[in-house]
């Protein structure tokens, strides 16, 4: 049989500022991911956290007159109550100030030495404190007599000082040689052949340590030099497993990462830097890197300069976060970048959570209030409409579950979206209202049929809208433990006789300005 545990997790988050809706989406595409899995049977591990050492963290915490690490841990709270507001399923929130990561890094380090991979030598060139990066001559340009990176708009500014180099060079083969014998350690594809022309143009040894500032985890045996922030940030993804204690449970159980869930940006440091340090530390590199678009606000990216900046816990206040979640996955194709608007924000909720599986879920829960005496009805002899609804679904399920493996999100919303709309039409097609006058038997089966349809539609949504689809299966009847893929296929999970509580409405529709 294979292992079935499932390791995810999203970036850890530059605590410099107050959490964006970037930050909300890379979660919230984790956080699906990690529930879809756990309703599968999976045993998940699912990590989110804080980077929060580096230049640009050591100069924001000047400003205000703080050290850093009490900067930090005020500003690292807000990314922990994050992941409560938008209703995580982490297993774990690190951070990089923790003991564990210290010994991670240090043990990483001393292996990159002891493999040779690790020189002292002098580093001079382009770097954005913004982005804790380093960038070529030709990733520059110049604006206004500023030298600000391509890639990020970034400014950038030219550092000499006294550094260690990661062989990085004499990896670009190795690299290439593993991307080839693992075609999918990169999606979407577009990504993957960004990373191997960059690979392809030759690599230039990488600068792993800064002297000019003092925030960091001090290089083993040279307190004068810091670790650079990239080398320290990655390693989080096995500090949380407690490495270097390579024997223990959760180290064996999760790693090589099943998916590590990025935005593009940082495509370079996942994809590149990463495998090629765990590769010369003699560990497994993780299996899948997903480089997720950036999300543009009205087709531009979001900036403060610009004013644009959709914060996502005002979102949530004002719609709610299952609305929000189901918005970023349904209307943000997951590969490409995806401009989002309050007004699409809006018809999103009308279209798809009022009007389709929130109206299918009031419709059906009202009739069977006002006409079974609230109790789900016994049913007859299935039909070929009825047998033809419920195999539609059922037969489909292998499919999501490739999508889901495949981080297809979009794919896989669609098609739930569309059993629901099928619902709605099966539903209005047989006037269950008419056939109580005419033909009871036949009423109670089209209602014990349609409500489940209703709850393996719920059960497909519970990754996305987890709050909402435990609120409908309070009213069938049914505790949130029955939220497994598995029970799609149990047609006797709903009991006649269940008692089907009043339903409320699950989304409100949203007016207009």
């Amino acid at each position: 049989m294979p292992d079935k545990n499932f390791y995810i997790t999203t970036p850890i988050y530059y605590p410099s500022g107050k959490p964006h809706m970037g930050h909300a989406y890379s979660s919230i595409i984790a956080d699906v991911l990690a529930r879809f899995k756990k309703i599968d049977g999976y045993k998940v591990y699912f990590l989110t956290g804080t980077d929060e050492h580096g230049l640009k963290i050591q100069r924001e915490a000047e400003k205000i007159n703080k050290d850093p690490k009490s900067f930090c841990d005020d500003i690292s709270i807000t990314f922990k109550n994050l992941t409560k507001t938008l209703n995580l399923s982490n297993n774990d929130f690190i951070r990089t100030t923790e003991k564990r990561h210290l010994n991670s890094v240090r043990e990483i380090w001393q292996r990159l030495e002891k493999s040779g991979d690790i020189y002292l030598d002098k580093y001079s060139g382009w770097y954005s404190v913004s982005d804790e990066a380093y960038y070529d001559e030709n990733e520059i340009s110049e604006e206004g007599g500023i030298k600000k990176s391509i890639a990020s708009g970034s400014k950038v500014e030219w550092v000499e000082e006294e550094s260690y180099f990661f062989k990085l060079s004499s990896w670009s083969n190795k690299l290439l040689e593993f991307y080839e014998k693992n075609p999918d350690f990169i999606l979407p594809k577009s990504r993957k052949k960004e990373v191997i022309n960059f690979v392809k143009r030759g690599l230039k040894d990488l600068s792993v340590s800064r002297t000019s500032f003092s925030w960091g985890i001090p290089v083993p045996r040279n307190n004068k030099h810091v670790i650079y922030v990239w080398l320290d940030a990655l390693t989080n993804y096995i500090s949380a497993l407690n490495f270097p204690n390579t024997n223990d449970k959760l180290y064996k159980d999760f790693w090589p990462a099943d998916v590590h869930i990025i935005g593009k940006d940082i495509l370079r440091f996942h994809a590149i830097y990463w495998p090629a340090f765990l590769l010369a530390a003699k560990l497994d590199p993780p299996k899948r890197v997903y480089g997720h678009g950036w999300i543009l606000s009205d087709e531009k990216k979001m900036s403060k300069s610009l004013g644009n900046i959709l914060d996502p816990l005002e979102i949530i206040k004002y719609y709610g976060v299952d609305q929000l979640r189901y918005y970023l996955i349904k209307e943000v194709s997951i590969g490409n970048d995806g401009s989002i608007s309050l007004e699409n924000l809006k018809n999103c909720i009308n279209n798809d959570l009022a009007n389709n599986y929130g109206n299918l879920c009031q419709r059906v829960f009202s009739f069977i209030n006002k006409n079974c005496d609230s109790n789900l009805p016994e049913p007859s002899k299935l039909q070929d409409i009825d047998k033809k609804l419920i195999n539609n679904l059922v037969k489909k399920v292998p499919n999501l579950k490739t999508l889901i493996e495949k981080q297809e999100l979009n794919s896989y919303v669609k098609e739930i979206i569309d059993f629901s709309f099928d619902s709605n039409k099966y539903f209005n097609d047989l006037e269950p209202w008419k056939l109580k006058k005419t033909d009871i038997s036949r009423m109670n089966t089209v209602i014990f049929c349609i409500l489940n349809q209703i709850k393996s539609i719920s059960i497909l949504l519970y990754p996305i809208i987890p709050s909402s689809v435990e609120k409908t299966f309070e009213i069938m009847g049914l505790g949130k433990e029955n939220i497994k893929i598995d029970k799609i296929e149990d047609f006797n999970l709903l009991k006649p006789g269940n008692k089907i509580q009043q339903g409320k409405i699950l989304f409100k529709k949203i007016d207009s300005d």
